[in-house]
């Protein structure tokens, strides 16, 4: 993994501050998505299967019938030095149709020549206009939910942004902030705040199908795509042992509820999740030796829809 500074390709991982916690680089692009650019299918999403944070753009797109809009492009699992690469000889990943590119660090040259961050997923790119437009999942996905409200209001009250803020930095973040930990104190500050913020949701979660009530929202989506990763990988590669979600029978029965939902699992591909952390992150696995996939699963019979039956979710 690498950084453009000025345009110029830099090889290295991110910097620990100085008690070794481990801190994102914000993102760059932050245009909101426009209507009339969604339904001319001017905007081509790139994205990881592998990725919890473009996950989110993609089961958006699913669940509020936006496929046909809008073209996305896969890329390989594994992410280098050089960036994530296209390798549409990989099960699932697809050719880059614009530019015929390798890496996904030449579409950010092709945005901006002297772009300084690092090259992450999701990427909303408009075809007309030959820029990307935004790079940061939560406000793709809110920009997906507002120009589709027709079919499905994701954002059902304010406090889904209180929740989308509160799941960042303990959950959704909190897992990495405990994996790529380089000392035991940010450790165990990261993994002591991710478990004190899922027992919460625990209990939320054994009086109200969905976080932030009786609507399924942004807020569900966020959390899910970490929920699903969690057991398979969080637990054990990024040391978030202390309990899996299988053991929090809210917790457990509420991500098997969102995967059966309609669209959402043919949004999951486990083999790239897997193979992408166990093979990507050499510095914790060096050896890139593939964890068992739990026995346990996802489309298991679940009773949320008996215990909750006034719960809206898209159909």
């Amino acid at each position: 993994m690498g950084h453009f500074i000025d345009g110029q390709w830099h090889e290295g991982f991110y910097v620990p501050d100085k008690e070794g916690r481990f801190v994102r680089t914000p993102t760059v692009y932050r245009s909101p998505l426009d209507k009339e650019a969604l339904f001319k299918k001017r905007y081509l999403l790139y994205v990881s299967l592998a990725c919890p944070w473009a996950h989110r753009t993609l089961i958006a797109r699913a669940l509020l019938g936006l496929k046909a809009q809008i073209e996305v492009a896969v890329v390989d699992w594994l992410m280098s030095d050089h960036s994530w690469a296209f390798n549409p000889e990989r099960p699932g990943c697809t050719p880059e149709p614009l530019f015929g590119a390798h890496y996904l660090k030449e579409i950010y040259l092709k945005s901006n020549p002297n772009y300084t961050g690092r090259v992450t997923v999701p990427v909303c790119w408009d075809k007309e206009k030959a820029t990307i437009v935004n790079n940061e999942s939560r406000e793709i996905l809110r920009g997906l939910a507002k120009l589709a409200t027709q079919r499905y209001d994701l954002a059902p009250s304010p406090e889904v942004d209180a929740i989308i803020d509160s799941l960042y930095e303990t959950v959704n973040n909190g897992v990495y902030r405990a994996g790529f930990a380089t000392s035991q104190a940010a450790y165990e500050e990261a993994v002591s705040s991710l478990f004190h913020a899922l027992e919460h949701w625990e209990s939320v979660l054994g009086k109200q199908p969905f976080l932030a009530g009786q609507a399924f929202s942004e807020a569900d989506i966020c959390f899910f795509t970490t929920l699903v990763r969690f057991d398979p990988v969080y637990f054990i590669h990024f040391k978030c042992s202390h309990r899996r979600i299988l053991d929090y029978p809210n917790m457990w029965a509420y991500l098997r509820s969102i995967y059966q939902m309609t669209g959402v699992a043919e949004t999951c591909n486990m083999d790239h999740i897997r193979h992408h952390y166990y093979e990507s992150h050499r510095h914790i696995n060096p050896y890139g030796i593939v964890a068992r996939i739990p026995a346990a699963y996802l489309n298991s019979a679940h009773d949320r829809w008996e215990r909750f039956p006034q719960a809206i979710f898209p159909a």
